[in-house]
């Protein structure tokens, strides 16, 4: 089967397969956004504590889709992992250790032998549900602004900002891409709150928070969606030669009308289940309705970086150093051999799917959050 597919297949099938889980990942951010939460919608820490008892185990869900999303990466295109974890290893520092921190509070929060009080802990899970979702939507945003770095004929990697990856977060179009996807956690969280609390005063609360993170959403995504497709692009002319075109990922909107109606598919999926809650009363379905719509929106901006003939990760110091799925791809041979292990990703996205719904068959409220085990 995959012994009969050329080198370009098998790239693009795996540009897919990373386009899939970055699509899932994003979804499961809805724990980071209903971390982020906390202090807006659990004033009280009663609310505080059925949020939180409602997103307890979730986050070993989002952690699994994160490794799962990065050694897929590493292994299909190895060149892009060395050159931004060897350039631009503070941004990628700052973004491990919000998880890290993030594990170490759901396992400690509610210890016996804490030393740092609960509050900490709960600080914690509010400086990754602003922080992660936040900074991957930079580091995605990158793939279309670019990063400052050389690579040379044995692609060593030379970093040319000694802000080492931080810079990134300078540019107002990483930054709005950024800020969407944070918004997009937020809403994505209160859609999950909205779905598995039954607690009427804290739905209204909810509801009001859902109408506020959409707006914001809209601001920020329109923004960056339309300020990018009017921008120069990196396009590979020929085998390999990098060039500047203008309005690159308008022509790729345009020369891919599969993947536009996935786009336009997703936002109004997404759109649709944010209506369901704000214009009805709470369903269940708005969750999975918009989880859907924002992983389409995903699927179809991971497209619209890497493939037809773009530069996935564009280099602004050198531009023939600039990383495509045709350049930075593993070998022929180990992407064929890899192809067979990843028919096992349904396996995970199933696994992934029957843990959420038992983790969601009964819903919180105050009688049976407290003694929870988070």
């Amino acid at each position: 089967m995959f012994e009969e597919m050329t080198l370009e297949q098998l790239q693009i099938y795996w540009w897919v397969l990373i386009g899939i889980l970055g699509a899932a990942l994003v979804f499961l951010l809805f724990v980071q956004g209903g971390q982020s939460l906390i202090y807006t919608l659990g004033k009280e820490k009663k609310d505080r504590d059925m949020m939180l008892s409602c997103l307890a185990h979730r986050w070993e869900l989002t952690f699994t889709t994160l490794v799962t999303f990065g050694g897929a990466f590493f292994a299909s295109f190895p060149l892009f992992y060395a050159t931004s974890f060897g350039g631009a290893y503070w941004a990628w520092i700052v973004l491990l250790f919000c998880f890290i921190i993030q594990a170490v509070s759901y396992s400690f929060k509610d210890s016996k032998h804490n030393l740092l009080g609960k509050g900490t802990y709960e600080a914690f899970l509010f400086i990754n549900g602003i922080m992660a979702p936040l900074l991957i939507g930079v580091v995605v945003g990158s793939f279309f602004t670019g990063s400052s770095f050389i690579l040379n004929s044995s692609n060593s990697v030379s970093w040319t900002s000694s802000l080492r990856g931080l810079e990134l977060l300078f540019s107002i179009s990483n930054l709005s891409l950024g800020l969407s996807i944070l918004f997009l956690s937020r809403v994505l969280g209160n859609l999950y709150f909205i779905n598995n609390i039954s607690e009427e005063a804290f739905l209204k609360k909810a509801k009001k928070s859902l109408f506020i993170n959409t707006g914001l959403l809209l601001v920020f995504f329109l923004y960056w969606l339309i300020s990018l497709l009017f921008k120069d692009g990196f396009a590979i002319s020929g085998e390999s030669l990098i060039v500047v075109e203008s309005n690159k990922y308008l022509h790729n909107l345009l020369e891919m009308p599969w993947n536009t109606s996935l786009l336009l598919a997703g936002v109004v999926l997404l759109l649709l289940g944010i209506g369901v809650n704000l214009l009805k009363k709470p369903s269940d379905k708005g969750i999975w309705i918009s989880g859907l719509g924002s992983a389409l929106i995903v699927f179809s901006v991971f497209m619209l970086a890497g493939l037809n003939n773009t530069s996935f990760y564009p280099s602004t110091s050198d531009l023939q150093s600039s990383l495509s799925i045709r350049n930075a791809s593993s070998s022929q041979f180990t992407l064929m051999v890899m192809s067979y292990v990843s028919l096992l990703i349904p396996i995970v996205i199933a696994y992934i799917y029957y843990v959420f719904k038992v983790l969601t068959k009964k819903k919180v409220d105050l009688d049976n959050v407290e003694g929870h085990d988070y």
